[in-house]
């Protein structure tokens, strides 16, 4: 099996890694103090009760009586130290639990606050899954390594100091043998977590990359299906949970030599101490007593366990890093460009001066767009897939900003106001619909949560959505899941038309608001969107050319430019791209 060192880069960013947890955790300074002199006052407990203990042994031995008063004493101290011991423990576990758990909320509100201050364009290059694995399972990951790192780490460090220090009273000769063979665990642990961390890092990048794919597989499983895609999605499926079945498997594998290997050093420790100690009460060069002999041994025993201990930490804190990694990584991504400090004063004209844009560097989308819609005017945009047509209704939102040129509403610059303010004068219906998790009453009031139930109920009829819902378990009262539940596609595109017609912006954007709509009730919604429209601008994406013949103004865009504008009657009488397309739409197959 191969293994692999870390490089420098690698190690300067687990630096950079810590120092960053280390900011986190400055904010609970009060609970790593606590933890701190609890872990210092059980480890203190712990380290007297052997020197009791050999105390006892001695008041049993050597002068043919048992001496039971020393006996007694010793026990009592003894029990008085475990329960001590057993109290700062407590405390210390409560303490370490504020702090790891304070630190993994901390970690989670920043990857969500991030989230919504990230531009789409990060969104959409990253799959959901992904992001998710990052915000759940690796910051669980990073938290379980942080409190392993709490509760060990300190009482390892000060065990190992406080039995050396008790070593060397007793016997300064015995305690240079075990120091002489201390570097053995060290070099272990050092020698097998130097190669965990390029395994531990593949795997989380696989478990995102699984977390993804299974998100993927569930939302799109009827797609699956129709396809007969079921074989093909299992080897895709296999082929991720193969490398992620790889990584795992190597991380867990040197990460698990890690006990063992330290235990056999640990052993060697004991069984040093316990030949020398045990030559020297012999022969007594050594001048030790018996119960001094078990309180070294016990030391040894203790001593050395926390080097087990800390370098099983070392290993786990690679897989944790590793997962901070990713966490951290999302935390820095670019954000949106600065929010402007402005209010949009008023709504209306909306102007397109020279705006180019594209999503890829190299590969222009919308070149020199230049466009002018005026106040209360429809203004329909249509063309083949991929012209440009919801690219622009993004510039217009600011989903994305321009790479040159601007876009204005009124007289200000959409650059120059908040991006809040923009958007609140926007109703936008999607051909993608969106839905919360809540009552058919809440999403609808989603974007006007103190909207009375006269004024949802009015919306749902404007939207000819109020039938159907009186026709579900509980009326506007029926709880729906986040995909919309046992709704059809069509009721749930009616549900986000009355979401728009209950807060009624004064600009509205329409993405093929009625694509998945019967043609009937398309017909009403068309009559009730005339109605909504009237006073208002409106730009309306459709590719049923049927639906736009009302429009004042008909954009036709190809390759990222106007190449035909006007009305419906005015276009089909030059005979050009639009006629073609309107055309196409009604000729025989």
């Amino acid at each position: 099996m191969k293994t692999f060192k870390r490089t420098p880069e690698e190690k300067a960013r687990s630096r950079i890694m810590l120092r960053r947890v280390l900011k986190y955790i400055r904010g609970r300074r009060r609970y790593v103090a606590l933890s701190l002199i609890c872990a210092l006052a059980s480890t203190a407990c712990q380290l007297l009760v052997p020197v009791f203990t050999g105390r006892a042994i001695d008041a049993m031995l050597g002068s043919g009586q048992v001496r039971f008063d020393a006996v007694i004493g010793a026990a009592a101290y003894i029990l008085g130290f475990t329960v001590l011991s057993c109290a700062a423990q407590w405390l210390m576990s409560l303490s370490n639990n504020k702090t790891v758990y304070g630190v993994s909320r901390e970690l989670r509100d920043a990857a969500i606050a991030k989230i919504q201050r990230l531009p789409l364009k990060y969104l959409d290059a990253h799959p959901a899954g992904d992001i998710v694995s990052r915000i759940t399972s690796d910051v669980d990951t990073f938290a379980d390594g942080l409190l392993m790192s709490f509760t060990q780490l300190f009482t390892g460090v000060l065990t190992i100091l406080g039995t050396l220090g008790f070593m060397v009273a007793v016997n300064g000769v015995i305690a240079l043998v075990v120091v002489a063979l201390t570097p053995l665990s060290l070099f272990v642990a050092a020698f097998i977590s130097t190669r965990t961390y390029k395994y531990f890092n593949a795997q989380n990048a696989a478990r995102g990359e699984q977390t993804a794919l299974i998100n993927e597989q569930i939302t799109g499983v009827r797609l699956i299906q129709e396809f007969a895609h079921e074989e093909a999605s299992l080897a895709q499926f296999d082929e991720v949970n193969e490398r992620l079945r790889d990584a795992s498997l190597k991380a867990v594998f040197f990460s698990s030599l890690t006990n063992p290997s330290t235990r056999l050093v640990n052993n060697i420790v004991y069984a040093g101490v316990a030949l020398t100690g045990a030559l020297g009460a012999v022969f007594g060069g050594a001048h030790l007593t018996i119960g001094q002999l078990s309180v070294f041994l016990s030391y040894a025993g203790q001593y050395a366990k926390p080097f087990n201990e800390i370098s099983g930490i070392v290993t786990e804190m690679q897989n944790s890093v590793s997962c901070a990694a990713r966490v951290f990584e999302l935390l820095d991504e670019e954000e949106l460009s600065p929010e402007a400090d402005e209010e949009l004063k008023q709504a209306g004209s909306v102007s397109i001066n020279d705006v180019s844009f594209r999503y890829v560097p190299d590969r222009p989308l919308i070149d020199g767009f230049s466009l002018r819609v005026a106040p209360g005017q429809r203004t329909a945009i249509v063309g083949p897939t991929g012209c440009g047509k919801t690219t622009l209704i993004n510039l217009l939102m600011r989903f994305y900003d321009t790479d040159s040129g601007s876009i204005c509403v009124g007289e200000q610059d959409i650059k120059q106001v908040k991006r809040s303010s923009l958007r609140a004068s926007y109703g936008m219906v999607l051909q993608e619909t969106w839905l919360k998790n809540a009552t058919i009453k809440e999403n609808i009031a989603y974007g006007k949560p103190d909207a009375t139930d006269e004024e949802i109920v009015a919306a749902a009829e404007a939207a000819h959505a109020h039938s159907f819902i009186m026709r579900l378990p509980e009326g506007y009262d029926t709880v729906i899941s986040a995909d919309g539940g046992n709704l059809s596609q069509g009721q749930k595109q009616l549900l986000c038309i009355a979401r728009v017609m209950l807060r009624l912006p004064p600009m509205l954007i329409l993405d093929e608001a009625t694509s998945s709509i019967d043609t009937r009730t398309e017909l009403l919604i068309q009559s009730a969107f005339s109605r909504m429209m009237k006073g208002r601008t409106s730009f309306i994406v459709a590719h049923r050319l049927s639906t736009i013949r009302e429009a004042d103004v008909i954009l036709v865009m190809r390759d990222g430019h106007i190449i035909e504008q006007g009305r419906h009657e005015e276009l089909l009488k030059q005979n050009g791209f639009y006629a073609a397309l309107y055309n196409s739409q009604f000729e025989a197959v």
